[in-house]
């Protein structure tokens, strides 16, 4: 399938204009779901960058809004959550933005650090603005601080220990640790959108990812998981080291097909 892609740069968001690259499947059309997705990089990535991970959602029919949400205001929390909750907010208000329309599901999603910023607006989003989020779409999220995993043992192998690391003290370095900062932490997770989470077994982010999905779980929140085998050259979505051809895209698009249509039998709240 074709995938258009455009940028695009969001003016009346509150906290300013927003910088975004865009991606419509070319079979996207009336009541085609909004995703607002948050690009990897460790949180010190900033920039509107080509995003194969929204390409491969955008290749299932949906409209997928990649957004630029270091630059606004630095790549220290809380900030790059209060961009991302604030566009959520803009595109949720009857849909904005343009795109859509309001039979669209409105999903946020993102894969490594965007996850982290995914699952912290998801939070966000169920205390401030209940039934506004219809799903939410974790990519390999970065959610341990700590790292403390077994599968994070692996991370040397792939080149991403030491980015990891600097990563998350860069994005906690204004101090404290909130919940919406390391949603693993987070006590109460009942009540969030649905969600769809994927790792792989050769993922040093595995550990965490299905962790909390299990507690999603344990919280009656609704969830779709799915884990790759190994050798999909899936740590490639995220930067990592890899060897052989990526094989992944097809898996992304098909489950978030599969995800969107689960969704669509559930009773939406507007």
């Amino acid at each position: 399938m074709t995938v258009q892609v455009k940028d695009m740069v969001f003016e009346k968001v509150a906290i300013g204009p927003i910088s975004t690259r865009v991606y419509q499947g070319a079979e996207y059309g009336k009541g085609s779901p909004i995703v607002l997705y948050f690009h990897g990089g460790s949180f010190q990535s900033s920039g509107v960058l080509d995003n194969p991970v929204a390409e491969s959602i955008a290749n299932a029919g949906a409209i997928v809004v990649v957004a630029d949400y270091n630059a606004p205001l630095g790549g220290v929390f809380p900030k790059p959550l209060e961009v991302g909750y604030s566009l959520f907010s803009y595109m949720a208000n009857k849909r904005a933005s343009g795109l859509g329309d309001r039979n669209s599901l409105l999903l946020v999603a993102g894969e490594e650090a965007g996850g982290n910023i995914a699952a912290g607006v998801a939070l966000k989003a169920r205390d401030h603005y209940a039934n506004a989020l219809n799903g939410q779409i974790l990519i390999s999220p970065l959610l341990d601080p700590f790292m403390g995993t077994s599968s994070i043992r692996k991370a040397d192998a792939i080149g991403m220990r030491q980015r990891w690391t600097e990563g998350w003290s860069h994005y906690l370095s204004g101090g404290g640790c909130h919940p919406y900062a390391a949603p693993c932490l987070c006590s109460r997770i009942s009540g969030v959108a649905p969600a769809l989470i994927m790792t792989a077994e050769d993922d040093p982010l595995r550990d965490e990812t299905l962790g909390y999905a299990a507690r999603l779980k344990k919280a009656e929140v609704s969830v779709r998981q799915h884990v790759l085998p190994a050798g999909k050259g899936w740590p490639s979505l995220y930067g990592g080291k890899t060897d052989g051809v990526s094989d992944w895209q097809a898996t992304i698009s098909r489950e978030f097909g599969s995800f969107i249509r689960e969704l669509s039998l559930q009773p939406q709240l507007h």
